[in-house]
């Protein structure tokens, strides 16, 4: 049993919860000498150390280098793959991509274990539009957690496909069905969807999952928590029994290591995770008393001028629509995504904060797995995750591409 005592800050006393960060000479939150629990709990989900949502980010202690021994111009990708690859000035794979390719190109079944951030999408898609290039008759399923991610996926996949005459089909829920019905009966190559939206197509005959010999689970380690079970095992006891399998996921929970034995042939284990948390994030907490003095201490860290560009996590579809209007209400520019939100309302709020019309979107966990959102300086996770593993996935929206970031955690004094 442990005894309640403050958290263990690296950056101050155990008696005090300073902010390392200051902005115009000025700590980021109050300083509280009320002592505090070490271990928090959200309404659901796990109990978590505090001490994990402090740590310093060092640029400069030296990282465990993944050597990359290969250019993407060393892969046997067609003419036209090479072609798209040097509009976008992409020469080096990053590791993920140089231990993924070459195997999934040999038809192999392959696991992909990375970080967020670290460009899993083209590891599987730069072959595998390879193998349709090849060979016009191959069809290729790609199965994501949520729409955004889907849509980017697709997105992605257009720009590397870009003139090959490849076709794809984005089935996802919030759009209508019918439109992703005739664009199944053309016979896309690429059908990219949720489980859930996959689900209705199939239960109105719309699509085949017997014809696709290709399928690819991303983040499948998020679709089991989201409770995707048998949605994903139905697709595949209905796919063909010969077929390349590809599994991309952040952790290896149990249910992933039960559904490998299950559907996987021999599969390539390809690991380049470096650590739990980016080493660019600055984190930490912001200790608050009560609910009326939390949103007050949020509304005077987002006045601060280093705010620029910030993501906000919160627990439920009511308290994000909740907090967004209450800040634009207050002079913010925020915008909030939730899976109450019509698909083009939430992508509407994804290109604003993507192009900096609004520099705050408040969003429940389906922001917080793949999406590619550059130059986020913080993120806030207004209430807390409901496990560590999804902590570390909503502060990877930050410190990306070798910038720095910073996650800010409300803990409530006990």
């Amino acid at each position: 049993m442990f005894r309640n005592r403050p958290a263990k800050s690296k950056f101050g006393s155990n008696n005090t919860s300073k902010s390392f960060g200051t902005s115009r000479g000025r700590s980021y939150f109050r300083t509280s000498t009320k002592p505090k629990s070490r271990f928090v709990k959200p309404k659901r989900g796990e109990f978590i150390d505090v001490s994990k949502f402090i740590n310093r980010a060092d640029n400069t202690a030296p990282e465990t280098a993944i050597a990359v021994t290969s250019r993407f111009s060393d892969f046997a990708l067609c003419e036209e793959i090479q072609k798209n690859l040097k509009k976008r000035n992409f020469s080096v794979p990053t590791p993920i991509q140089d231990q993924s390719i070459e195997p999934i190109l040999q038809g192999r079944d392959l696991i992909g274990l990375a970080n967020t951030g670290t460009g899993k999408t083209a590891a599987f898609l730069l072959p595998l539009i390879n193998k349709v290039f090849n060979n016009r008759s191959e069809r290729v399923l790609i199965i994501t957690p949520t729409r955004e991610l889907a849509q980017q996926v697709e997105s992605e996949f257009r720009q590397f496909s870009w003139d090959m005459k490849i076709f794809s089909c984005a089935c996802v829920g919030g759009l209508p069905i019918y439109k992703q019905i005739s664009m199944l009966h053309r016979q896309p190559n690429f059908v990219i969807g949720t489980p859930g939206r996959l689900k209705d197509l199939s239960d109105r005959g719309a699509i085949d999952y017997s014809k696709y010999n290709t399928i690819v689970l991303d983040e499948v380690d998020r679709m089991l928590d989201m409770g995707f079970v048998e949605e994903i095992t139905a697709i595949l006891n209905s796919l063909p029994e010969t077929r390349q399998s590809l599994f991309f996921s952040a952790t290896m929970p149990g249910k992933i290591k039960d559904l490998i034995r299950f559907v996987m042939n021999n599969p390539v284990t390809v690991e380049v995770k470096t650590g739990s948390t980016s080493a660019n994030v600055d984190q930490d907490v912001v200790r608050y008393s009560h609910q009326g003095e939390k949103l007050g201490e949020l509304k005077k860290l987002l006045a601060q001028e280093d705010f620029k560009k910030v993501l906000i996590f919160t627990e439920t579809k009511r308290e994000t629509e909740e907090l967004a209007v209450d800040l634009t209400r207050q002079g913010f520019k925020a915008e909030s995504i939730h899976g109450d939100k019509k698909q083009h309302q939430r992508q509407r709020a994804l290109t604003q904060f993507k192009s900096n019309l609004i520099n705050i979107l408040v969003a429940t966990d389906v922001a917080a797995r793949g999406l590619d959102i550059q130059n986020v300086t913080h993120v806030v996770n207004y209430t807390l995750p409901q496990t560590y593993d999804d902590y570390v996935h909503r502060i990877g929206r930050t410190g990306r591409c070798n910038q720095k970031g910073i996650a800010l955690t409300f803990v409530q004094n006990r």
